[in-house]
């Protein structure tokens, strides 16, 4: 029997463990990155040894890296990039000098060669690209401000790692003759650097859109994406040839395109690849923890990465401050920020290979490296349970709770996107509400606009209370939070049985909870504005006005009606789905039916409506 090839099982051993190590992690809700690590660690050389050649696989995933650069490049605007000139030059610069200088100065105090010192202190300096920018990605940080000032510092530590690389053999043992031909050859690599950047810029100017509609103009979608692969690889090698890094030339060419009509089609082309690429980064990143230095020497492996995370997070959290990032931010801020980064693997093989110090230090610092970037998605999982709550109710002003006893026959619990509408409308006809919300920014922003809301949290008793619900007629409860949404129903119902409730449900799992409380009143949130814009769909297909709402108005009573005969069956789930099922065909149906009968009526002569089209019906 034949052995499968060697592709075919790497690729059952990556997408194997992946598959059982994400979703696990992110079941414990610990992310998909530890998921990743965690499954590298297992199939590893120091786990059950099922891949071996981790250098290979850590070059070939970093690609993933440079399809997150390209991908980053394509949402900023040469006009917005050149906006954040100051902060990526000033700020960055001001991150990977600071870090540098302490970490310098702390191993050198501790009787670390100058060298030695020097190097680490510059590949410590620099922060994994892509975990910041995927943790920032998951939590939409980044249009925020902390987002942008960590986006422009990580940017700037890509083009810093250019000079790092290139101080390497200066610092290394070189002889007479490599000294006398380093001015000449250094300017020869200054001069095709800024060869290949301008190439980059001209090229993507002048060349990449007629190329990208010359093919486009095939109809070929996969060879449209093949092109979408094949010039974020030709940059990337381009780049690597001038022994520049990847991922930024990658950026520049997603920068190019970002005003390119073809923008949104590339981005969707090159995620799938992205994502998967990252997850195999990753993966590389847990395999290539060596954890025979670790088991050689655990203090001292400890001590560098307490000790390099810990001086990183002063002076990041101190340029924070500086730089005016909120102050509820800033712990994530600086945790993204202070870890080391897959560059710096690049840096200490680099020295090693020039011999500015041992390959015993290079894989205690790779180690090191590592490691940190194993731990900071883990820290941030007890910074987000422990540290961000306690966070969040620093520098903000206190806002007094409820106090004094109301008597409006309405309370509304929540007052946002959908609350606000029923309070407006209530203010409108003159009809006073007690208006709670539990969020202090919300009932500050609605108080400027002259709204009366109080602070408070609708599920307490206490405050229920005190707005009244023992007097009030009605409680609408349009809070966000599904579950909260149903703790204010259960104690409504529990302590105030006349006070009848109008609810708002996200969902129809929600829906139906409401419903089986005995809630009659329920509004699903999207659905009314969700039918005003398919009655727009028909209209500019050529119905009339009139005959868009009535189709709209009959979908609205089929609808309700389906749903009152799907609750019956809602937890049971194969008689619910042929309960929507059968529902679905009466209705097409009935409109098969009646446009049968008014063709009908338009053979016979009747006038059809002006600007009607069969065709659209």
């Amino acid at each position: 029997m034949e052995h499968a090839p060697a592709w075919l099982t790497s690729s059952l051993i990556y997408l194997g463990a992946a598959v059982f190590a994400v979703p696990l992690s992110k079941a414990l809700g610990l992310g998909s990155i530890i998921g990743y690590l965690a499954a590298g660690i297992a199939i590893g050389p120091w786990g059950l040894g099922l891949v071996t050649n981790v250098e290979d696989i850590l070059h070939f995933a970093e690609f993933g890296v440079v399809l997150m650069l390209f991908l980053v490049g394509l949402e900023l605007e040469p006009k917005r990039l050149w906006n954040l000139r100051r902060p990526i030059f000033g700020w960055g610069s001001a991150q990977v000098l600071g870090c540098t200088a302490l970490l310098f100065a702390v191993a050198w105090a501790a009787g670390v060669p100058w060298k030695i010192s020097l190097v680490a202190a510059l590949g410590l300096a620099l922060s994994s690209t892509a975990i910041a920018l995927q943790v920032m990605g998951e939590r939409n940080l980044l249009p925020t401000s902390s987002g942008q000032a960590g986006f422009s510092i990580l940017l700037f530590q890509d083009v810093a790692a250019i000079p790092i690389l290139a101080l390497l053999p200066l610092l290394g043992t070189v002889s007479g003759s490599n000294e006398a031909a380093a001015p000449a050859s250094s300017w020869l690599e200054a001069i095709k650097i800024i060869a290949v950047i301008a190439g980059i810029i001209l090229g993507g100017r002048l060349l990449l859109r007629p190329a990208l509609r010359w093919i486009a103009k095939s109809n070929t979608p996969e060879i449209f994406t093949a092109a979408s692969l094949l010039l974020v690889v030709a940059i990337a090698a381009l780049m690597q040839l001038v022994g520049l890094s990847m991922a930024l030339g990658a950026f520049l060419a997603g920068v190019l395109l970002a005003e390119s009509e073809y923008r949104r089609e590339l981005e969707t082309d090159i995620e799938p690849f992205k994502g998967l690429l990252l997850g195999l980064f990753f993966i590389a990143v847990g395999m290539s923890i060596d954890f025979g230095v670790l088991i050689k020497s655990p203090g001292l492996m400890a001590l560098v990465v307490v000790g390099f995370l810990a001086i990183k997070g002063v002076v990041i959290y101190a340029l924070a401050r500086l730089m005016g990032v909120p102050f509820q931010e800033r712990p994530v801020f600086t945790l993204l920020l202070a870890q080391g980064g897959e560059f710096a693997f690049v840096v200490f093989q680099a020295a090693a290979a020039g011999r500015v110090f041992p390959a015993e230090t290079a894989s205690l610092l790779i180690g090191a490296v590592a490691i940190s970037m194993l731990l900071s998605p883990l820290v941030l999982v007890l910074v987000d349970k422990l540290v961000l709550p306690r966070f969040a109710d620093c520098n903000v002003a206190p806002m007094d709770e409820l106090s004094e006893p109301q008597d409006a026959a309405i309370i509304i619990a929540g007052f946002g996107r959908y609350g606000q509408i029923i309070g407006r409308m209530l203010s409108a006809h003159g009809i006073p509400a007690t208006v709670l919300d539990h969020d202090a920014e919300m009932v500050e922003a609605a108080r400027t606009f002259g709204y009366q809301v109080f602070y408070g949290d609708a599920s307490r008793l206490d405050l229920l209370r005190t707005a009244g619900a023992a007097d009030a007629k009605l409680l609408v409860v349009a809070v966000d939070s599904m579950e909260q949404s149903l703790a204010i129903v259960d104690l409504a119902q529990a302590h105030f049985p006349n006070l009848q409730i109008v609810a708002r449900a996200r969902d129809v799992t929600h829906w139906n909870e409401l419903r089986d409380r005995g809630v009659v009143h329920v509004e699903r949130e999207l659905f009314e504005s969700s039918l005003r814009s398919a009655r727009t769909v028909l209209e500019v297909l050529g119905h009339t006005p009139h005959e868009a709402r009535q189709h709209a108005m009959r979908f609205r009573r089929h609808n309700i009606e389906l749903f009152e005969q799907m609750y019956v069956h809602h937890k049971d789930r194969a008689k619910l789905i042929a309960v929507a099922k059968q529902g679905r065909q009466q209705l097409e149906q009935q409109m098969a039916k009646e446009r049968a009968e008014r063709e009908a009526r338009y053979a016979k002569g009747d006038a059809r409506p002006q600007g009607w089209d069969t065709r659209r019906d």
